[in-house]
């Protein structure tokens, strides 16, 4: 496993990290996600990432116990986790200054922990001052229960903005932004990853399997697989991002031409996937999930894995107009 500095903040994360989106907490059993997160601790995974609104909580709660139970010392592992949904049946949500003391105390004790690494802001909050969140959250950091803040899915203006008002009053800078970005989705290109770049914000992507397409599991014309994604009723509803659904059978018909250039590579999807959005030097570390223990190990590999240009050529013109940019 390989490991880059996240933006110009004090985190060092390794390439690939584990997410806790959609497995932990609701369809998967508790032991099953504990063994997972113990298994990319030893395959040097570092960075795992959940959200306090991840299963009404319950995401927080498992992977506090699984990382407290893994025999690592807490300086081995970054935790990662988000506030701004409501949780379970609350009904306050945001960015204020009161909702992060409140939402940060409790993500706390479900975690189990006297810090958290990252504290992201899962979107950004029309409805509350941008100034009463930063400083919000600088005070989370001289507090000592954060060491670092990022964003999640923010416009690129408020990307900016926030750059220049913790300039401005001396308050912690953003050091991390967490976009949707893989081989079908590149939107971040366009002008996320430069102003994150110019601001010194690493870029933590979610999704660089485009929810499990970019594997190579689902066929065009074809039921997806008995326990797969697609196959859950309940988690079926999140392969559609923004009106695209991504298990349209032109979609998988472009996709499965990526197939033999992995093949020539000696690789796998997966892995040619994830070598893919790890190109980028704005990119600092890829979130991947998993069902099973077993199914990290082919992810973990990718990290280090150099396409070169003419790899990269052959992607674009297999995937052609299905791409978003």
């Amino acid at each position: 496993m390989r490991y880059r500095r996240l933006g110009h903040g004090p985190l060092e994360v390794s390439e690939i990290s584990f997410g806790t989106w959609l497995t932990f907490g609701d369809w998967l059993q508790t032991s099953n996600s504990i063994r997972s997160v113990h298994a990319a601790l030893d395959l040097g995974i570092n960075l795992f990432d959940t959200a306090n609104m991840y299963a009404a909580g319950r995401a927080e709660k498992v992977l506090g116990k699984a990382l407290r139970t893994s025999g690592r010392s807490r300086n081995q592992y970054l935790i990662a986790t988000k506030v701004f949904n409501p949780v379970g049946r609350e009904k306050d949500r945001g960015l204020s200054a009161a909702q992060i003391a409140k939402q940060l105390d409790r993500s706390l004790q479900r975690l189990g922990t006297d810090y958290i690494d990252l504290y992201q802001c899962h979107r950004y909050d029309k409805d509350a001052p941008l100034e009463e969140t930063l400083e919000a959250l600088d005070r989370a950091v001289k507090a000592g229960k954060v060491r670092a803040i990022g964003l999640s899915e923010w416009p690129v203006e408020k990307i900016q903005l926030a750059a220049e008002l913790t300039s401005a009053h001396a308050w912690t800078p953003m050091t991390s932004s967490q976009p949707q970005y893989s081989l079908l989705w590149r939107k971040p290109e366009n002008a996320v990853f430069a102003a994150c770049a110019e601001h010194g914000l690493g870029n933590i992507v979610y999704s660089p399997l485009a929810q499990g397409v970019l594997t190579g599991k689902y066929k065009p014309g074809e039921k997806p697989p008995k326990g797969s994604r697609a196959a859950n009723n309940q988690k079926n509803q999140f392969m559609e991002t923004n009106g695209r659904h991504f298990r349209s059978d032109f979609l998988l018909e472009a996709v499965a031409k990526l197939n033999p250039i992995a093949a020539d590579l000696g690789i796998t999807m997966i892995q040619l996937s994830l070598a893919w959005v790890l190109r980028r030097p704005e990119v600092s570390s890829a979130i991947v999930g998993a069902s099973r223990p077993e199914q990290l190990a082919g992810s973990a590999v990718a990290s280090g894995v150099v396409l070169p240009p003419d790899v990269l050529a052959r992607i674009d013109a297999a995937l052609g107009d299905v791409v978003l940019r």
